[in-house]
């Protein structure tokens, strides 16, 4: 695992990809620093982070999108699925590799609010709250994004996938109010989502009937639902829409609180896709 850490971090770190994504980052943390903080007047230092949540649904994404998929475009994956390194070895060391490249840039930030106490005054407590809160966060966007790259042999798509998906999560919040009791904009979404699964399930097995055969039987218990316990339905789907909203729980944080439901919920997230990824690289280590 040690090997695999070092030889990912020195990879990124030989070509300019590394460098780049270190340099923006903190360049658009002083920019968000500065605007929220030192002009802005605000004492605590997530304030400015949560700002900067933004800034993550692209770099994170560009961070990750080489860590499978050009592995496998390259036909390495390969000699690293046939070396003597266990799978879980394998997701670890780039998973650490990735986690390590987002944590040098925090740790630069990490400066800022004793900056902000030398000027005249600063939350501490709450400051470094924060910033173990979006460690987290992004430990496990991080954690998300890998497993998309392990999905595809193309970087580009795997970038563009995992700022989709993040993008969704952001905004999940905003999107939760189209799903009132009765709507018929909440039957559609429903659907929309019920049609993605069947093209899901139709791809992985290859079967149009079965996929077919999905949406008929989703849209038809959907239609009852939907006519006869309407809020029960849409209730339902806004709780599970609330925990697919990855970004939400960092607000107890940008409160002041130190929310170990959050840091339990970022490590759920966070070992979840992990897992699915060394599922991923199992079945094509056995293919």
């Amino acid at each position: 695992m040690i090997a695999i850490l070092k030889r990912e971090l020195k990879s990124y770190y030989s070509g300019m990809m590394g460098w780049l994504l270190t340099g923006a980052m903190l360049l658009f943390g002083g920019l968000y620093f500065t605007a929220a903080n030192l002009q802005g007047g605000y004492t605590n230092f997530t304030i400015a982070l949560y700002s900067f949540v933004i800034v993550l649904l692209i770099f994170i994404p560009l961070l990750c999108m080489r860590s499978f998929a050009e592995e496998k475009r390259s036909k390495t994956d390969q000699l690293l699925l046939t070396s003597p390194v266990s799978i879980t070895e394998i997701v670890l060391g780039k998973y650490l590799a990735l986690l390590s490249m987002f944590a040098v840039p925090l740790a630069v930030m990490a400066l800022y609010p004793l900056i902000m106490k030398f000027l005249g005054g600063a939350d501490l407590l709450a400051s470094y709250s924060g910033i173990v809160g979006y460690f987290f966060m992004g430990a496990a966007a991080i954690a998300v994004c890998m497993y998309i790259s392990a999905l595809t042999e193309n970087q580009i798509i795997a970038a563009l996938a995992g700022f989709g998906v993040l993008l969704i999560a952001y905004l999940l919040p905003s999107i939760q109010t189209l799903f009132t009791a009765g709507s018929a904009l909440a039957l559609g979404v429903f659907l929309v989502i019920l049609l993605i699964a069947a093209v899901i399930v139709g791809l992985r097995s290859r079967s149009v009937t079965l996929a077919a055969g999905i949406f008929v039987v989703g849209f038809v218990l959907l239609s009852i639902l939907f006519g006869t316990k309407s809020g029960w339905l849409t209730t339902a789907f806004t709780n599970i829409m609330g925990a697919l909203s990855l970004f939400e729980p960092f607000l107890e944080f940008v409160n002041g609180l130190f929310s170990i439901n959050a840091l339990v919920y970022y490590a759920s997230v966070a070992g979840l896709f992990l897992f699915l990824t060394g599922q991923t690289l199992e079945k094509r280590r056995w293919n």
